[in-house]
């Protein structure tokens, strides 16, 4: 087919708009989702598809500059889509979509590895609170690495459309991106020499059942809880919201917003004259219980920070970011108040607060940024990255005035923290089973990606037995929307909470085994190893530095098909050896280590099942293991504790993975 408009020189870019779903899609217009974009990667090597709206049944030209056009129709409904044939890594490119009356360009266009980053707050977490954050900010000059956040969002249908935009990596942008997804991206960018495309779909607190497709959760009885909890019709739906509502005021009105009022505004607290000599100092952005623990509150905080204007910016609109604050907060510029988030905005706590600052408060010189925030539960402050807090010109151009930093703070209202209510959430949330594989996943298939890293599990802590299904259900049912068995690539729960003295059971150490049996059991599937480089009294450990490269091993090994040792020592079988135990391993690369002076870690137990520490030492490849308190030993654990204290290498420097030998009821795995 040839179209006679195909040589024309259209100009201009469509803005691409948000669909709710495939009814909310215009068909009066040429449109792509928002994955595709300026700055974008796609993924070399195979084909890409390329898709998108236009009026029924138009002629879609596609062209790769360079290359021959792809031409298609769309159909009745206005979808379209072809696909590009395999290209080279390189570029960059651009990508031109053509009807007879609209032209959409995209510049900039890379073709390497696209990996998806999901799961909840650890591939959330972003660089600039990781560790070595500053160092590793300022070194962060990666043009070829790009990045693609998915907007939060949830919803009921599988949706056609999200928000976000393809950002260069740089030091100036790299800070708000998930550290685990960075530092991946990073190694397998200078492991191959290739562009590398980050997409992260990530929110924090979130379990499985929500990123996964509803057909998967309707396979299988033992997924009938969850399902119960999923709103299936709109009086259902109705009568959910009328609940949540109910909920809502009664917590705002008995549990939480007993504030006892905006006392440090009646003091002065947010005007320039005020006299804040006096105030304690901390370092933003943090949330505060991390500044000491004398800060271990609940209430309200002010702070206060003078930022020098320069002359020309004087008279003139700016914007105030702060990034997310935990929870509410009023904000002031030179005592007027210019902006306010508080609980009629869902998530507030995740809100990125952005205030426009009239010209007619901006001075030239010493100006004051004050704000009020108010904690209800959890932690409290400013909860995003260094380069989220700034101050610019509304309209751009003028360079921008960072506000991280030493700002001064006083508390005006506190009470301990703890043992407050969570706040009631709608009836669709982000718990809400589907909710975010409909809105967060779904608008990207079927971006061409070459596999997903993924970092999730501390919400489903208490559920191990049921994730050890929910979890390979979830990969199956990415991969069915993808239509190819991708590689996907987790990370193990790392060590969290108080060290036990004895041996004890652990619902975090069930849930490690879950992720360990999905690991043995769904082929191209890998696993980074966690267990020493948690924190006990933080869930979100700093380093995520090694956690990415571990990813990247495995990515290496199973999605490019490099001959190197990509896991540590992973249980294979046991022998019963008299008074001992000998175990054997898979992935011991060049041999078995203990990092320290002895080998710990190993609790073993007879039939009565009463685990004791036992003595263990390495021969070859292999760990006996032994106690003189069980003579008759049937079964060994490893590393089974929320934080246990555990040694087990190999000699790469790789992990051992927790394991028991007691309990593996019905399941078959194989070695890998």
């Amino acid at each position: 087919m040839k179209l006679f408009w195909f040589g024309a020189v259209l100009a201009g870019v469509v803005h691409l708009a948000f669909a709710e779903g495939e009814q909310g899609v215009a068909r009066e217009k040429l449109k792509l989702p928002a994955i595709f974009g300026d700055h974008m990667v796609l993924q070399c090597n195979m084909p890409v598809p390329v898709w998108g709206w236009a009026e029924p049944n138009e002629e879609v030209a596609v062209i790769l500059k360079g290359k021959a056009p792809l031409l298609t129709k769309a159909d009745e409904n206005g979808r379209w889509m072809v696909k590009l044939p395999p290209q080279p890594p390189g570029g960059p490119h651009e990508l031109i979509v053509r009807t007879r009356e609209e032209t959409v360009r995209f510049a900039d266009v890379l073709f390497g590895e696209v990996w998806v980053c999901s799961g909840q707050s650890n591939m959330e977490w972003p660089v600039a609170l990781a560790q070595n954050a500053k160092e590793e900010i300022a070194t962060a000059n990666f043009p070829q690495i790009r990045f693609f956040v998915v907007e939060k969002s949830v919803a009921l249908e599988p949706q056609v459309d999200c928000k976000g935009r393809w950002i260069v990596c740089g030091p100036e942008t790299v800070g708000r991106f998930s550290a685990v997804g960075y530092f991946f991206g990073r190694e397998i960018h200078q492991r191959l020499r290739v562009p590398v495309g980050l997409i992260g779909t990530y929110w924090g607190g979130t379990p499985a059942e929500a990123w996964t497709e509803l057909k998967a959760l309707e396979s299988d009885p033992d997924f009938k809880p969850i399902l119960e909890r999923l709103p299936r019709d709109q009086e259902t739906l109705r009568r959910l919201q009328e609940q949540y509502e109910r909920a809502l005021k009664e917590w705002q009105e008995k549990a939480i917003l007993k504030d006892p009022g905006n006392k440090g505004e009646e003091m002065g607290w947010a005007k320039p004259e005020f006299n804040d000599s006096d105030w304690a100092t901390m370092d933003l952005p943090q949330v505060w219980e991390r500044s000491s623990p004398q800060m271990n509150i609940d209430g309200a905080v002010w702070f206060r920070k003078v930022v020098v204007i320069p002359n020309e910016w004087a008279g003139r609109d700016l914007v105030l970011s702060l990034g997310p604050i935990d929870d509410h907060d009023t904000t002031y510029f030179n005592g007027e108040q210019i902006g306010s988030t508080g609980p009629e905005t869902p998530n507030s706590w995740a809100v990125p607060r952005r205030y426009k600052v009239s010209g007619n408060l901006v001075k030239s010189g010493a100006n004051l940024i004050a704000v009020r925030v108010f904690d209800m539960w959890g932690d409290g402050g400013f909860a995003g990255s260094p380069d989220q807090m700034r101050i610019e010109l509304a309209e751009g151009g003028g360079g921008v005035i960072p506000l991280a930093g030493p700002w001064k703070f006083k508390v005006e209202f506190a009470r301990p923290a703890s043992k407050i209510p969570p706040q009631p959430q709608p009836p669709i949330n982000s718990w809400t089973p589907t909710a975010l594989f409909n809105a967060m996943v779904a608008p990207i298939v079927p971006y061409a990606i070459k596999g997903v890293i993924w970092y999730q599990g501390e919400s489903n802590v208490g559920r191990a037995y049921q994730y050890r299904k929910l979890f390979p259900a979830l990969i199956n049912s990415w991969r069915r929307a993808w239509g190819y068995d991708f590689p996907f690539l987790f990370v193990q729960l790392a060590n969290y909470l108080e060290r036990k003295p004895e041996p004890t059971e652990s619902a975090w150490a069930e849930l490690r085994e879950a992720q360990l049996l999905t690991f043995k059991t769904v082929p191209k599937t890998g696993m980074a190893v966690a267990i020493d480089i948690g924190e006990a009294n933080d869930i979100h450990p700093r380093n995520k530095q090694d956690v990415g490269k571990r990813l990247a091993l495995a990515a290496l090994a199973i999605a490019y098909g490099q001959k190197i040792v990509y896991s540590g020592p992973i249980y294979r079988s046991m022998r019963i050896e008299g008074t001992k135990i000998r175990l054997f391993f898979d992935h011991v690369g060049s041999g078995l280590v203990a990092k320290g002076e002895k080998l710990v870690g190993f609790a073993i137990a007879g039939r009565d099942r009463k685990f004791v520490w036992a003595n263990a030492k390495i021969e070859g490849n292999t760990v006996v293991v032994w106690s003189d308190q069980v003579p008759e030993p049937v079964a060994v654990r490893y590393g089974w504790a929320d934080n246990p204290e555990c040694n087990l290498y190999n000699k790469e420097g790789l992990p051992a993975s927790p394991f028991r030998t007691d309990d593996w009821p019905g399941v078959t795995v194989k070695n890998r």
